[in-house]
């Protein structure tokens, strides 16, 4: 199976035969690819290197995108996953002038509309191709979608030799397809009701993404967690080949911070000081120090107040507030909703501002001039 590839697929809407789905016209196609395509030779391939900076303060300090590697974002329903994508999209054009593919597996219609219009409206649709397979497609389509985005990536990164963020919504909806085929064909059911090919279903789309001499592929993939179980065998196998894993937590969704990542659970391979230098490293765990011990001592407030604290731990715990506050961050993509002018924050000024919070600098703020915030610098 082939689909046509040329520069003007960008901008467009595709389904998984790359015909248009946007309502203009076809692709005029300078070459027809096969989506079953073999990963790049391992002499061509380059393994992982450097932070890619995403702009999003927690992000890039607790759990730092991999340039040409895999991040997973994990969560149940409505905790922001969607919105958390966008807003990579939109760092990848403004921040590194890259291109975005996204890839819509099973994804409902009215999300895949919404989608496209809001990404016209932030401006990063001209750097953007979406290919789509719906919710209401058979599960052959849903099961081979993200092998045709996969291949204009391939396309892009090979011919544009630019920076190439593949984003797939999501990645357990190209599980449940394969889960679907598996029961069409007959097999017997594995661990939980799951094909018993889960894992090289996931292996054969997951080696796919690699980067070569032409370019980089950066995948960040939208995984829904099922009843919150990150347990669940098809979490499991995905989890395996991820470089930085984002955990998206209802119980920060519910404090109001936005984006919920959790940031004790959340974490990259890249988390040591050879990667990220000896002041990033040192600033980030600084902060989770923060964090947790105010996790700790949570309870202990809930039931005798922060008065029983001793000095020290007041201080951590106050400290730590003002921490979560500022780790919250408005998003160019939610603007017109949220009448809050995005926020893009360089790495070196988020380390700047947690280094001030840590020593002190900022005891006399009120917890609420730390929220939804750029830079402690003044403005949002």
């Amino acid at each position: 199976m082939k689909v046509p590839v040329s520069p003007d697929c960008l901008g467009r809407l595709l389904n998984i035969f790359g015909k248009p789905l946007d309502g203009k016209a076809p692709l005029a196609a300078v070459e027809y690819r096969n989506i079953h395509a073999r990963p790049a030779p391992l002499d061509q391939a380059l393994g992982v290197s450097g932070v890619l900076e995403t702009g999003i303060k927690v992000i890039d300090l607790l759990c730092p995108f991999v340039k040409g590697g895999k991040t997973g974002l994990f969560g149940g329903a409505g905790v922001g996953k969607t919105v958390l994508v966008m807003e990579f999209m939109h760092a990848i054009a403004a921040i590194h002038q890259g291109y975005s593919v996204f890839a819509g597996v099973g994804e409902r219609i009215r999300e895949a509309h919404e989608l496209w219009h809001e990404m016209e409206d932030a401006g990063v649709m001209a750097q953007t191709v979406m290919v789509f397979g719906q919710m209401d497609e058979s599960p052959g389509v849903r099961f081979r979608i993200a092998l045709s985005a996969l291949t204009y990536a391939e396309y892009l990164r090979d011919s544009l030799q630019k920076e190439v963020l593949f984003v797939v919504d999501n990645v357990f909806r190209f599980v449940q397809a394969g889960s679907e085929i598996s029961s069409l064909l007959g097999r017997m059911p594995a661990t939980v009701g799951y094909q018993p090919t889960l894992s090289t279903e996931v292996a054969e789309l997951q080696d796919r993404i690699t980067s070569t001499h032409s370019g980089a592929v950066t995948s960040v993939q939208a995984v829904y967690v099922p009843a919150d179980d990150m347990t669940d065998p098809a979490v499991s196998a995905i989890l395996s080949h991820l470089d930085t894993t984002v955990i998206l937590s209802r119980t920060q969704a519910a404090k109001g911070i936005y984006p919920a990542v959790d940031p004790l659970r959340s974490g990259s391979k890249l988390m040591d000081r050879h990667s990220l230098g000896e002041r990033h490293y040192a600033v980030a765990e600084g902060v989770r120090e923060h964090l947790a011990r105010y996790r700790e001592l949570e309870d202990i407030i809930t039931m005798l107040g922060l008065a029983e604290l001793s000095e020290r731990d007041r201080r951590v715990v106050m400290r730590a507030r003002k921490l979560q506050k500022y780790l919250t961050q408005p998003f160019w993509v939610t603007a017109a909703h949220t009448g809050i002018k995005g926020a893009s924050v360089p790495l070196e000024r988020t380390l700047l501002d947690c280094d001030h919070f840590m020593a002190g600098r900022y005891d006399e703020l009120a917890e609420e001039e730390c929220y939804m915030r750029g830079t402690m610098g003044g403005g949002p």
